[in-house]
């Protein structure tokens, strides 16, 4: 395709369970129509969406929230869904994996003098149909039905989910860390050394 550049990229239509922004449609069909739809590209800032995101499930009105993302933005679509959960508790989960077709158009690059072109000639286009991998994942705060699949139910332990790692101590540039050996030889001290040559 090196001789080919993208001119554009549609999402295709798609059949029944086509996705669109009004309440009803899409992966979750029973959702309220105050709750928050949040379209995540792969140009977002994590920054800004959060903050959005964070603001409308501080009201007591919004109930419920939507992030969905597809093609590179899925990572993302799963972290900010993590970094509501943990700045949030008691949030329930269900997420959705489905595939958007997504058409898109090349056009072929003018190349130089090539036999059998005429100059007028038009540049030939393409076009290529992709299934897309999408995720959807809804955040609520009232209860959702757990056996649905996809469900995952509040985190217990609000907070960081590591472990506590061990306890690190200070230490300064020159030393080498708790179990390491240092790359220095130790030299013997001058006057020790002469003293075993001559014995």
């Amino acid at each position: 395709m090196e001789n080919f550049r993208k001119v554009r990229s549609e999402e295709a239509p798609a059949g029944g369970g086509a996705e669109g922004d009004g309440p009803g449609s899409g992966p979750f069909a029973d959702l309220a129509p105050d709750a928050v739809n949040m379209r995540v590209k792969e140009g977002s800032k994590i920054r800004n969406l959060m903050a959005f995101a964070t603001a409308s499930m501080a009201q007591p009105a919004t109930r419920a929230i939507v992030f969905s993302g597809c093609g590179r933005a899925t990572t993302k679509t799963v972290t900010c869904a993590e970094i509501l959960k943990r700045r949030l508790a008691g949030l329930h989960q269900v997420t959705r994996l489905r595939y958007r077709s997504v058409r898109e158009v090349w056009q072929s690059l003018p190349p130089g003098p090539t036999p059998g072109q005429t100059p007028g000639e038009s540049a030939a286009s393409l076009s290529v149909l992709k299934n897309v991998p999408g995720l959807a994942i809804l955040l609520s705060k009232d209860e959702l039905d757990p056996r649905q699949p996809g469900y995952q139910p509040p985190n217990p332990h609000p907070g960081p989910s590591s472990s506590p790692a061990a306890p690190t101590s200070k230490r300064s540039l020159g030393e080498p860390a708790a179990g390491e050996g240092s790359a220095k030889r130790s030299l013997p001290e001058p006057g020790v050394a002469d003293e075993d040559r001559t014995a």
